[in-house]
């Protein structure tokens, strides 16, 4: 089994999200542009590690958002998983579709994003120091 490890927030204005998040739940926020090649990304810490739940990530929306009364504008998920090609093989034989293709986060791991029978994107993440 592949376990959610991983959100991201997808915002039209960083600070002002990060502003909320953090006088809502008390969520901190780490730059980690360095792993995305210099692209906008804030990690974001949900809480102590030695507690349950998952922390996840914040970047800029590349495009509009549904309009309200027009759908659900929600967090994409991310699974871990063990091997990235073959997952997205998987996906793609149960009838998936690639949204954003495999990528390298310098020196951490291999992320994509997928689109599911139902319309609703995904991510799957393969950590590995290597990727480049």
């Amino acid at each position: 089994m592949s376990r959610l490890v991983h959100f991201e927030i997808q915002a039209d204005d960083l600070e002002r999200a990060k502003t909320f998040y953090s006088a809502v739940f008390g969520w901190t926020f780490e730059d980690y542009g360095q792993f995305t090649g210099g692209s906008p990304y804030w990690g974001i810490t949900t809480g102590p590690d030695e507690e349950p739940g998952i922390n996840g990530g914040l970047l800029p929306r590349p495009v509009a958002a549904p309009g309200l009364g027009h759908g659900t504008n929600a967090y994409v998920c991310t699974m871990a998983v063990e091997d990235y090609d073959a997952t997205e093989r998987r996906i793609l034989d149960a009838g998936g579709q690639v949204a954003l293709p495999k990528m390298a986060l310098t020196g951490m791991a291999w992320q994509g994003y997928y689109i599911d029978t139902e319309g609703n994107t995904f991510g799957i993440h393969q950590p590995d120091p290597e990727a480049r």
